[in-house]
């Protein structure tokens, strides 16, 4: 089941509104296939699994990380082709949430004489699948927040566009491919001119959407991101209607979608989360200045926040320090899951739901 899980995390951000699954097959203990959920969800892990297999599957054990579908959809359900395939043992972790599958498989594999197991790695996997039972059993999608600072608090740096070093910013990237939607400010936008894509040799085709907040419509007609809206799906929230620029970003190729203010006037973040998960977007990650991040913070919509923090302090080339917000803020929260050294800077994932 490790094994498994190791598939899981290859596509995960990337399957659309499936789950990202990973699957092992066995034969007298040994492994013969493993399989992940394609880029955009289908084949599902199981079938993919199945037809790497060079051997006959009959009497084979198969390992899967979430309960196989038992569900007709766009496509046949996997236990079909777990029970065409003749195995004799079907162990996955947990039950899928999605209630067309839901506890299922157990009656489907007992009648046709298939030992089932589950919870083999629970913890593991349970934690590997928070963003995706969010997104079946709430109402938001899962929101992860990233944010660089110097030692000394900072978070500009007032000589130099970079903070942390190369190995921080490749893993910024290789964060950004496992999200399927990015959030960030007109703000962000208009100062950095950022591309927010994966540039990870490999991992291009796994840039995520953007999503910008702009009020206003005050972005750029030849900021990076509307002109590589051909490329990578980008979309507008705003509230101040402008009808020129609306149709000039429209033939950019942008999406917009106008949304409500909230009571201190700006645009409704509880509303652009729900919007987003009505695009389809269940991994979010937001990216953006401190004035938006505090906003999403203040309303307790985030549920990961991945920290980079530099081995260097800034001092008077620092701008926009955090320091007093960030201790009491993170006094509240005890608990965090990963901890990685890079290098002299470090990355810390502190879980806030």
């Amino acid at each position: 089941m490790k094994l498994a899980l190791d598939q899981a995390k290859k596509n995960l951000g990337n399957t659309n509104e499936n789950p990202s699954v990973g699957c092992i097959i066995t034969k007298n203990d040994s492994v013969i296939a493993a399989g992940s959920t394609s880029i955009k969800g289908r084949p599902h892990a199981e079938h993919n699994a199945i037809i790497f297999s060079k051997e006959k599957l009959n009497d084979c054990e198969i390992y899967t990380t979430l309960e196989p579908c038992s569900h007709h959809g766009v496509t046949s359900p996997c236990t079909n082709k777990i029970i065409k395939k003749n195995f004799k043992k079907v162990h996955f972790s947990l039950n899928d949430p999605d209630i067309r599958s839901f506890n299922k498989s157990f009656k489907i594999f007992n009648k046709k004489k298939i030992t089932v197991t589950k919870g083999i790695n629970y913890k593991n996997v349970k934690e590997f699948y928070r963003s995706y039972f969010k997104y079946k059993n709430d109402i938001l999608p899962f929101l992860t927040c990233k944010l660089a600072i110097s030692k000394d608090y900072y978070t500009i740096n007032k000589k130099n566009k970079w903070i942390t070093n190369n190995f921080s910013r490749a893993r910024g990237h290789l964060i950004r491919a496992k999200h399927d939607c990015i959030i960030t400010s007109s703000t962000t936008i208009i100062n950095d001119n950022p591309e927010l894509t994966c540039r990870v040799d490999g991992l291009n085709h796994t840039s995520p959407a953007r999503i910008i907040l702009d009020k206003k419509l005050k972005v750029s007609l030849n900021a990076k991101v509307i002109l590589q809206a051909n490329k990578y799906k980008t979309i507008i929230f705003y509230n101040k209607s402008n009808i020129k620029k609306i149709r000039s970003l429209k033939s950019l190729n942008v999406e917009l979608h106008k949304i409500s203010l909230d009571e201190e006037g700006n645009l409704d973040l509880y509303q652009t989360l729900l919007i987003s998960k009505e695009l389809g977007y269940q991994r979010i990650l937001l990216e953006s200045g401190t004035k938006l991040i505090n906003s999403f913070l203040n309303k307790n919509l985030i549920d990961d926040f991945k920290l980079f923090v530099s081995d260097k302090k800034l001092g008077k080339n620092g701008k926009n320090s955090i320091k007093k917000n960030f201790k009491l803020f993170f006094k509240k929260i005890k608990f965090f899951n990963e901890r990685v050294n890079l290098f002299g800077d470090k990355l810390i994932t502190y879980k806030i739901k």
